[in-house]
């Protein structure tokens, strides 16, 4: 019954994942939905981005702590460089993981995210919300994002959009757990590789790192998207 769950779950977001709309950069990261109590951690991400327009960079650096053993928050500040080469600070988000269900205890594990981000020099606002799902089998894993987005503002159109994101993986190692990941939003549909790896501390300590190549398959042009992140959770 278990696995008739499952795919049944996965057909619902490839369906959901088939009217997704949103703009901007889709490719950033999938989130699994766990949240280690009492946990802090300070997290670095980037993410290129190559189109036949130019390369776009976006790097965001943040600082995280649980409130609570099921829930954690976390302020980011963000910084982009446009085609024009120049870099600087272009908004703050502030996010927020809720983990729903005990881990390993029902045959999906679920969780929820809140985020709400502002430009730094526009009235510009988003405000996001989605259900984080993660099921296990064996060695490996699903992960499904699935994302209600709204834009509002006095620089910004008004609008609701939608994201997706699903990740497979294999723990191989604990250091090295090669991936497959999907992203799908508004004219994007991209797929590719990602690696991730663990390294345990004493205690609570621990060191994650991942890296991704993601490659635009909905349409002909030069679509690239190049992502790494390191999370040191202490």
């Amino acid at each position: 019954m278990s696995h008739r769950l499952t795919l049944l779950l996965l057909a619902s977001f490839l369906a959901f994942a088939h009217v997704a709309r949103a703009d901007g950069m889709v490719v950033d990261k999938v989130y699994h939905p766990y949240v280690l109590p009492l946990e802090r951690e300070i997290e670095w991400r980037l993410l290129s981005r190559k189109t036949e327009q130019g390369n776009v960079l976006g790097q965001r650096l943040g600082l995280g702590w649980s409130i609570s053993e099921t829930v954690t928050i976390e302020g980011y500040a963000i910084g982009e460089r446009d085609h024009q080469d120049n870099f600087e600070l272009a908004g703050y988000e502030l996010e927020a993981r809720w983990q729903m269900v005990e881990q390993g205890r029902y045959w999906a594990d679920v969780g929820m995210l809140f985020e709400l981000e502002k430009q730094h020099k526009n009235a510009a606002y988003e405000a996001t919300a989605g259900f984080l799902f993660e099921k296990e089998f064996g060695r490996a894993s699903v992960t499904l994002n699935a994302f209600i987005v709204r834009e509002w503002g006095q620089d910004i159109h008004d609008e609701w959009e939608s994201e997706f994101r699903a990740q497979y993986r294999y723990r191989l190692y604990s250091v090295f757990q090669p991936a497959i990941e999907l992203y799908m939003g508004e004219n994007f549909v991209g797929i590719g590789p990602a690696f991730i790896g663990l390294h345990r501390f004493d205690g609570q300590k621990q060191l994650k790192w991942e890296a991704g190549f993601i490659t635009e398959i909905s349409q002909s042009g030069n679509d690239h998207s190049f992502r790494l992140a390191l999370e040191f959770e202490f």
